[in-house]
């Protein structure tokens, strides 16, 4: 048997498709099993060899499963785990790629059907792209994945996802689900409330006259607005309070370009580079 034996990926979207390939090109697996809503999107998992077979019943396709990727939107995936639980194998281990963490491992943080076990991820990889079409064996190499682990998590479950998304390239953190979502409020989900409301403001008559700056400022707004209104939801409090914060420091701009005080904004501007350039490209 190979390494991780046999893989369900449910959802096999960008994420779950890039997890399908880089398992098959790395040569992880046994079988990587992708399970989807429509035969479409399966198809396309398939001619791009992201997965072996298919399935559209999530029962029948997670039936072997050692271990079960649920790549689904954030407000389907404790739904999705739950169901998983049901219907693989006895004592098979169960992880998530959710931008989300607290709701979900709270609500997962116990016993499970069948013996098996959740513990979440959180691999800070993707785009605004979306499809199996999209995906890329390469695109965990790395970056850094969270595991959320709790007090009920096994130290050999934490071990065997840590050796998972390490095998994929990523550099892996532990940290507690409600600090991940406390700090992907600032790093993630702020960025692309920002960047959606910017994209509402230019009219259409002036598109045309965007440049670099815009387009680049912009991109994560073009992604799938379901997944990102469940993904807002689901961490508001952390949202609103990052927005809070964004919102005071929008105003010292406002306040300084009011007042005509040029050494206040360049001071601003200063630290922004200086945050900026440390992150490298």
């Amino acid at each position: 048997m190979k390494r991780f034996g046999n893989v369900a990926i449910i959802g096999v979207g960008l994420i779950g498709g890039s997890v399908g390939l880089a398992l098959r090109q790395r040569n992880l697996a046994d079988r990587v099993v992708g399970i989807g809503r429509r035969q479409e999107s399966l198809r396309i998992a398939r001619r791009v060899g992201a997965v072996t077979n298919t399935s559209i019943d999530l029962t029948k396709g997670v039936i072997d499963a050692d271990l079960v990727v649920v790549c689904t939107p954030v407000g389907r995936i404790v739904d999705d785990v739950r169901l998983a639980a049901q219907h693989c194998r006895e004592g098979a281990l169960i992880t998530d790629v959710g931008s989300t963490k607290q709701t979900i491992v709270e609500a997962l943080d116990g016993p499970l059907p069948r013996g098996c076990r959740f513990l979440g991820s959180h691999p800070l990889a993707g785009g605004e792209r979306s499809g199996a079409n999209h995906a890329d064996a390469n695109l965990f190499e790395g970056r850094v994945a969270l595991l959320t682990p709790t007090r009920n998590t096994r130290a050999e479950d934490y071990d065997s996802l840590e050796a998972f998304w390490s095998e994929l390239g990523s550099m892996v953190i532990q940290m507690p689900a409600d600090e991940h979502d406390r700090a992907l409020a600032f790093t993630s989900h702020l960025p692309h409330a920002v960047a959606a409301v910017m994209a509402t403001l230019v009219p259409e008559q002036h598109f045309r006259l965007t440049g670099a700056g815009f387009l680049d400022t912009t991109r994560i707004a073009s992604g799938d607005a379901e997944l990102w209104t469940q993904i807002f939801m689901l961490n508001r409090q952390n949202l609103l309070e990052a927005l809070l914060r964004y919102e005071s420091r929008l105003q010292e701009v406002i306040a300084a370009l009011r007042e005509g005080n040029s050494s206040q904004l360049t001071q601003i501007l200063r630290t922004a580079k200086t945050n900026r350039d440390a992150l490298g490209s």
